[in-house]
């Protein structure tokens, strides 16, 4: 294994877990919440988390690059960035939901190549180096074997984003295609089919940092994960996660016409 992949993503596990204990000490007491110029949320413990992130990773590896949902990006020079989001599903943190993580991830060169994802009310710890595997706690994950599109189980974030991309009708489409559908936003669908609970994880409005832990994740897991036209990119606001076998299937339904009669 690389040394330089490998030290980074031993002080990342350790890193990540530092800023979620320090993120659940605010979710299990009291705190302000504050509002973007967006709406989207921030608190206290958004902020402080991303500056002990900043520091334990850029004091241990002072030559890499740092990208933050709060803070913004810090060039580096060593060909290594962290893109980090300290409370991803900051909506959940602040209605008392438990849902919720610190995500860590590691790229070199542009090329997603590690994850870390600590979901501290639930005691999870997702994790995954490019070539190593992906695994829950200790315990290896991996993608289901479902093949059909009738048996899968699709998850997403919320309606209104669909309405927003334009896509609300191929959506109910997807949805009338499948088993069944769960509303698990953010991290959580797609760790979800990380550990093979679901096959599809469909989204819309993420930024880089939503997802650059996750895409190592999902693919050291066996799956794959592409924007809405099937490239590998984490810097689109629509993302398809799935097992792999139903990508294509997926792809072909939010990008086509509606065909399946109503009623």
């Amino acid at each position: 294994m690389n040394p330089e992949w490998k030290s980074r993503y031993e002080v990342a596990v350790d890193a990540a877990a530092s800023a979620g204990r320090l993120a659940k000490r605010y979710f299990d007491d009291t705190f302000k919440i504050e509002w973007k110029a967006d709406q989207s949320p921030v608190t206290v413990a958004d902020r402080e988390s991303e500056t002990l992130l900043r520091q334990l990773l850029l004091d241990a590896f002072p030559k890499d690059g740092f990208l933050g949902e709060e803070y913004g990006d810090t060039v580096g020079t060593s060909g290594f960035r962290w893109i980090i989001d300290p409370i991803d599903g900051t909506r959940n943190f602040v209605r008392r939901i438990p849902i919720w993580a610190t995500l860590v991830g590691l790229e070199y060169k542009d090329e997603q190549i590690m994850g870390v994802a600590v979901v501290p009310s639930m005691g999870q710890t997702y994790r995954a180096l490019r070539g190593d595997g992906a695994y829950r706690n200790d315990q290896p994950i991996h993608v289901s074997t479902v093949d059909n599109l009738s048996d899968a189980l699709l998850m997403y974030s919320s309606l209104s984003w669909f309405m927003r991309a334009g896509r609300l009708e191929q959506f109910i489409e997807l949805t009338l295609r499948t088993q069944k559908q769960r509303g698990f936003g953010d991290f959580y669908g797609f760790l979800l089919v990380a550990q093979g609970s679901g096959e599809i994880m469909v989204e819309h409005g993420v930024h880089a940092w939503d997802v650059a832990a996750i895409k190592p994740i999902i693919e050291e897991a066996g799956g794959r994960f592409s924007d809405w036209d099937g490239t590998p990119s984490i810097h689109r606001p629509d993302v398809v996660v799935s097992n792999g076998k139903l990508h294509d299937e997926v792809l072909a339904i939010l990008n086509g016409p509606v065909s399946t009669p109503r009623g």
